[in-house]
């Protein structure tokens, strides 16, 4: 009789432990504990999810002999949403690598891009997607010679609250568990303090007037001589860390008319960016500049309607040099050459 008892009892306790993980809170107990190989930040995923959504499904792969990582977190969605809270993208090898930047830029690498926190070797692409690049110390140079690196792509779904702050702590908790599972080496990144969540690039940026803009990463603007009446605009898209960035000027009636009058000076660093500055025959295009940085190519071009008011194709080439030179001079880059 007793025997029986405690096989009851022990029945019982399976049945309300199997309960227990069944129930929703513990299911998200368990899958932000879990998933992505346990690189999430738990606080801070929890606050991506929609209204207090629970988390539904998680899957994580790596081939580290290929170089490779992916990881993918959802919750619940509806008919009406999508249910993907996050999608990372993990590559340690170059053509893996040259294939994502084919994707993200188009052909003159002119694309809406965001800026992330000073210090975050990343941007923001055109689709809302966080692109880290990092130096993989620990896996040596590839067959040219080239210090191998690591290109993380995070992506948070559309109806995930990715404008959060929590959004940067979970991307850069994601960076630090793939540079981990592919054995990359990479100096741990730190997620940025403060309340700013991730940057829509299909906005138009914020702008602030030339002569405010001297302590930004565009302040070489503020000593280039613009042509005009000096009604010269701003947009700081610069991060000394990053694989690209921008300064967008635009003229005295941009605001007016945000289709034009505006100039785009840009900047690549990698070998991956040299079809930018050149045509299909490998001649190079006009109004842009090279340098090499790192050991890599570093390229520079300047872009924007050819009927502003007062800037001539000298005035942009002048533009340009003074951008690209301080680029050089902040990367620590050599061997410039304007086009």
């Amino acid at each position: 009789m007793r025997r029986w008892i405690k096989v009851a009892v022990a029945a019982a306790a399976v049945v309300g432990l199997g309960g227990w993980i069944a129930a929703p809170f513990a299911q998200d107990w368990w899958l932000v504990r879990t998933a992505c190989d346990g690189a999430l930040p738990r606080d801070a995923v929890r606050q991506l999810a929609k209204n207090g959504s629970h988390f539904k499904d998680a899957e994580s792969m790596t081939y580290r002999e290929l170089g490779e990582y992916r990881c993918t977190l959802s919750f619940e969605g509806d008919d009406l949403s999508s249910d993907l809270v996050l999608r990372v993208e993990a590559y340690t090898g170059r053509d893996h690598q040259d294939r994502e930047f084919r994707t993200t830029f188009e052909e003159y690498g002119f694309i809406p891009q965001s800026p992330v926190p000073q210090g975050l070797p990343g941007f923001i692409d055109r689709f809302g997607a966080v692109q880290f690049l990092l130096p993989c110390p620990d896996l040596g140079k590839d067959d040219d010679g080239r210090r191998r690196k690591l290109l993380v792509r995070t992506q948070f779904g559309q109806d995930a609250l990715w404008g959060h702050p929590a959004a940067y702590e979970t991307a850069v908790g994601l960076v630090n568990g793939a540079s981990d599972r592919l054995g990359c080496g990479a100096e741990p990144l730190t997620a940025p303090r403060g309340d700013a969540g991730l940057v829509d690039p299909g906005e138009e940026p914020k702008t602030v007037p030339l002569t405010g803009a001297g302590k930004t990463g565009c302040a070489w603007a503020t000593r280039a001589n613009l042509p005009g009446r000096g009604g010269w605009r701003v947009a700081d898209g610069i991060n000394d860390a990053a694989p690209t960035g921008r300064c967008v000027l635009y003229g005295e009636d941009a605001e007016a008319d945000s289709s034009g009058h505006r100039l785009t000076f840009v900047a690549w660093y990698g070998d991956w960016s040299s079809r930018f500055v050149a045509d299909s025959d490998g001649r190079p295009r006009p109004l842009t500049a090279t340098a090499r940085c790192a050991g890599e190519a570093a390229n520079f071009a300047v872009g924007g309607w050819d009927d502003i008011p007062g800037v001539g194709r000298a005035d942009q080439r002048d533009l340009l040099e003074a951008f690209a030179r301080d680029q050089v001079e902040r990367r620590g880059c050599s061997g410039l050459r304007v086009r």
